[in-house]
């Protein structure tokens, strides 16, 4: 499931409402960004907006909680076959070479959205269950790798914590700096710690 299939074809008031919030957002981010803009995109009247609605942030939870409602029914949970290259593919997705310029914004805007949990205690709250969330999606995958014979018997809960650190620290530098030439070396080190640290036929310090 990508960000903007959850938009292809709203079926509901509220859908049309997420759906102009995503495209606000993305094309104003969160400082610049109105009720009023997202009224611009909205298909019916901006009344209805301020009907479900009393402020900004108010409309920018409820699109945090839709977006992570869809990932937590959506994501797959079946097992992998190769719990080693379904880890490959997640790195290749969030670490792609080149972002296009919708998903720049986006990401943008998204890390716009983050910064706001430093002092709110609503946007942390939610942050802390999406982080939780891809967080224990990782934590999966390395057990069934674990289960598979494929990786060792490492802490599965540790490991997840230090490849979330590693992805959000590079998706955060990616939008804040000119650092789209950093994410394949990024990418290149977490499969190589994957390949030492993780997989049984790896080389690491322990073995030394």
């Amino acid at each position: 499931m990508t960000i903007e299939s959850l938009f292809d074809d709203p079926d509901g008031t509220r859908e049309e409402i997420m759906k102009a919030t995503y495209e606000a957002l993305c094309t104003h981010g969160y400082a610049d960004l109105t009720i009023q803009r997202i009224g611009d995109e909205f298909p019916k009247s901006k009344s209805l907006l301020y009907h479900h609605y009393d402020s900004k942030d108010a409309l920018l939870l409820d699109f945090l909680a839709y977006m992570l409602e869809h990932f937590e029914t959506g994501v797959p949970r079946e097992d992998h076959p190769d719990a080693a290259a379904h880890l490959r593919a997640v790195f290749d997705h969030v670490l792609p070479d080149e972002l296009d310029e919708g998903r720049r914004e986006f990401t943008s805007a998204m890390v716009e959205l983050q910064a706001q949990a430093a002092h709110d205690p609503e946007y942390r709250e939610h942050f802390t269950r999406s982080t939780r969330f891809f967080h224990d999606r990782f934590v999966t995958i390395i057990e069934n790798g674990i289960e598979q014979g494929v990786f060792r018997d490492v802490d599965p809960d540790r490991v997840a914590t230090l490849l979330m650190a590693t992805i959000d620290g590079a998706r955060f530098q990616r939008v804040t700096t000119e650092g789209d030439d950093d994410i394949a070396a990024v990418r290149d080190e977490l499969q190589a710690y994957v390949e030492t640290r993780l997989h049984v036929d790896g080389e690491s310090e322990d073995d030394e």
